[in-house]
């Protein structure tokens, strides 16, 4: 028995709800309660906060969660076969775990969640953990329904997520969450922390979002970033002919060198050329 909430260890769990991690899922569970724990004390304090948890998988995080004060859990679990096991974390938390069976993609949390604040704490199916990082970062109205997001990814996407002018991971993604939010990489998880383990280091990310980042449309910022980082080792002159609009004057409209590249320049010259275009468009 575990000690903090007298349930089973995760692996009998696995063994007993025939739950080998699926590759086509984008599993890797965590299995370490000490671990599960830390993640969970780094997304607190919870006391009073409902937590959305994607991918919950045999429930460790859920269980950490729940552990460290968590007033509700909603669990998004993909996988059936995991659905047994979640219940027996609701059965012994009655009313604060609610089980959520589909895919997250098409999980509309606001929907789901009429309690604040609300904070989503996930261990993400790899497969899926960029595309729904961007569908949170593009929330609207902004600020979002969520005040915190503490999520585990591939060191990587970790990198691109915290990544500053200058560097070679800083693009796309990199500048909507330093727009929209504060983002910073709390620790590492080494591969062997998993099962199964996966070829790459993991790392957490936090990222809070800003009560009012610099203003601009987010579509037109979304444009110009694509434009700027599709052609990233062009000069910026060049690049953002994909736009279907002379670039030179909404470069200079914005302040920024024509033989400038993408990586060299800082959110705020991304949200003036976002505005330059808005205005040129009329």
């Amino acid at each position: 028995m575990n000690a903090a909430d007298d349930l089973p260890p995760l692996r009998d769990v696995i063994r007993r709800h025939g739950l080998a991690a699926k590759k086509s899922l984008g599993q890797n569970f965590l299995l370490d309660l000490n671990l599960t724990g830390r993640i969970a004390r780094a997304a607190g304090p919870l006391d009073g906060v409902t937590v959305i948890e994607i991918g919950p998988g045999p429930g460790g995080l859920t269980r950490a969660l729940l552990a460290e004060g968590a007033k509700r859990v909603i669990a998004v679990e993909r996988d059936n076969r995991a659905l047994a096991a979640l219940t027996e974390i609701e059965e012994r938390y009655p009313n604060r775990l609610t089980i959520v069976p589909g895919d997250a993609l098409d999980f509309d949390p606001e929907l789901s969640v009429d309690d604040r604040p609300v904070r989503v704490v996930a261990n993400l199916p790899y497969n899926i953990a960029t595309a729904l990082l961007v569908s949170w970062l593009t929330a609207e109205p902004w600020p979002p329904w969520y005040d915190r997001l503490v999520l585990m990814f591939q060191r990587e996407v970790a990198e691109r997520i915290v990544a500053a002018p200058g560097g070679k991971s800083y693009g796309r993604l990199s500048v909507l969450a330093s727009w929209r939010t504060q983002a910073r990489i709390l620790f590492d998880v080494h591969p062997s922390n998993f099962v199964p383990p996966p070829k790459v280091t993991s790392s957490l990310v936090e990222l809070v979002p800003r009560p009012a980042p610099l203003a601009c449309e987010r579509r037109l910022l979304e444009r110009v970033t694509e434009a700027a980082f599709g052609q990233r080792r062009k000069m910026l002159r060049q690049s953002l002919r994909t736009l279907r609009t002379d670039p030179l004057p909404l470069l200079a409209a914005a302040g920024i060198e024509p033989t400038a590249r993408a990586e060299d320049i800082p959110v705020a010259g991304f949200v003036a050329l976002a505005r330059a275009l808005e205005a040129a468009a009329g």
